[in-house]
């Protein structure tokens, strides 16, 4: 409880602290990039495990995660799911750890752990009490070295995946809207429009040789990133790191896919019936610009601005004035944040709304908020507001799960960038964007052409039957 207090009140100082840069005028100035710094120490080890150590000694816990950097849209063509089936794999069992035992190593240690699939990467965590760093930094090295792939194990993953697309897409409404319909509407590329979740025949259809490669390839050291976060010393985390991640091998790793998407030339438009939802469902996807590129941080400041919170443009135009909806939600992925991901991405906006209104009506509304900012800049306020927004988020997610909301970015920017000390830049990048560079970006990414309009209609179509569950 302590901790929790600790925590919420460092967040309300960081909320004061941007409450009173906003009010001075300076958030567009030079002097705010430097309000917030995260200590970061970054390296590699000779079999190519990125390591990157933040130590903070506000709170006596540490956060470990370690990346691969192999996702949804990366996997194996006939293997859809692949990526996320092996996610659960890395929780049956490893040389020293029995089945579900590193589990339980968290837990009777006072700590927490979870593991996710994402667009460009896989990765595990846990928190601990700081004196537990060498047993989390084992039991990841344990697993890494080698995972006990085994004819069980994937059959009965197999099933326990099967049972988690029945249950929160199949049999669920709106199930997969938008964060899994979407991609698959919107792009051309087979890496990014396929379905991520998988298709329940090729997740029955993998094979223990499937696994084994699979896990051999991508679960190495040279194609991970390991995280430390919290309250540790570097000189003592490097020496448990060195002991026993240094000896891991390496592997050969196949070059990255092509992710590219041709510029879209023509609106499109997609419909899909939902035999369990009450009310019809809307989605619109807009292609973003380049990760790292002006325009990209200029489109994060404009997801602010028409997405984002209860002042947003499309929240006051289609909840507060219209009542169209109950709640506009969207942003710039989904499945994680506008920071950790690689590929092309989709700005979306979605919302359920009452089958008396039509969805020209919502199109009409939402262009009548996007339009003001392609035909002229935005005044200099309305920028800094949208800076403001954006950086307060930032900051509540590197705060966020005692560490973890932190040792994700440093893991993705080591993946992605071969250099987490980004994370002190981001704030600057977008005080550069001007009133000119966001039009511009509204003008090419926020035209009709660019985007893909999915309707859901409440439909009849048989649910899939849940498989019994098995033990994981």
């Amino acid at each position: 409880m302590e901790l929790r207090m600790y925590r919420a009140a460092r967040a309300l100082a960081v909320i004061a602290a941007l409450i009173s840069v906003c009010a001075t005028g300076a958030s567009a100035g030079p002097a705010s990039a430097s309000e917030f710094k995260v200590p970061v120490e970054y390296y590699k080890l000779p079999n190519g495990l990125r390591v990157v150590l933040s130590p903070d000694h506000t709170a006596p816990t540490i956060c470990v995660g370690v990346y691969y950097h192999i996702g949804f849209r990366i996997e194996p063509k006939d293997r859809t799911g692949f990526a996320h089936l092996f996610e659960h794999m890395m929780f049956q069992g490893s040389q020293n750890l029995g089945k579900m035992e590193f589990i339980k190593l968290v837990q009777k240690n006072g700590g927490v752990l979870n593991g996710s699939t994402r667009f460009d990467f896989t990765n595990y965590f846990e928190t601990l009490p700081s004196n537990k760093l060498e047993t989390a930094l084992w039991a990841e090295a344990d697993r890494m070295g080698g995972l006990a792939v085994t004819e069980e194990n994937l059959k009965n993953q197999q099933g326990v995946v099967g049972n988690e697309v029945k249950v929160n897409v199949l049999n669920r409404a709106y199930g997969g809207f938008p964060w899994l319909d979407m991609p698959q509407y919107a792009n051309t590329n087979w890496y990014n429009a396929h379905n991520f979740y998988g298709d329940l025949k090729d997740i029955e259809a993998a094979t223990l040789p499937d696994v084994q490669a699979f896990f051999k390839t991508y679960y190495a050291p040279n194609n991970a990133a390991l995280a430390i976060v919290g309250d540790f010393e570097p000189t003592e985390a490097k020496k448990l790191v060195e002991k026993y991640f240094a000896g891991l091998k390496r592997s050969e790793v196949p070059p990255q896919p092509d992710l590219t998407e041709p510029r879209q030339e023509k609106e499109r438009h997609a419909e899909k019936n939902d035999a369990l939802a009450k009310r019809p469902a809307f989605a619109l996807g807009y292609h973003m610009p380049d990760r790292n590129t002006p325009e990209y941080y200029a489109m994060g400041l404009l997801d602010e601005m028409l997405i984002e919170g209860d002042d947003s443009l499309l929240h006051q135009e289609l909840v507060q004035k219209r009542g169209i909806t109950g709640n506009v939600q969207g942003g710039i992925n989904l499945l994680g944040n506008p920071w950790n991901y690689r590929g092309p991405m989709l700005l979306i906006i979605s919302l359920i709304y009452d089958p008396a209104t039509t969805p020209d009506t919502i199109v009409q509304a939402i262009d009548g908020q996007i339009e003001p900012l392609r035909t002229k800049p935005v005044d200099q306020m309305t920028l800094d507001r949208a800076i403001g927004k954006l950086r307060s988020d930032l900051y509540n997610r590197l705060g966020a799960q005692n560490g973890f909301g932190l040792a994700d970015l440093l893991a993705s920017f080591a993946l992605f960038d071969d250099n987490p000390a980004r994370v002190n830049s981001l704030v600057s990048e977008y005080e550069k964007v001007t009133p000119e560079l966001l039009q511009k970006t509204a003008q090419e990414y926020l035209r009709r052409e660019n985007r893909t309009i999915l309707n859901v209609q409440p439909g009849q179509q048989t649910p899939a039957a849940a498989a019994p569950e098995k033990n994981q």
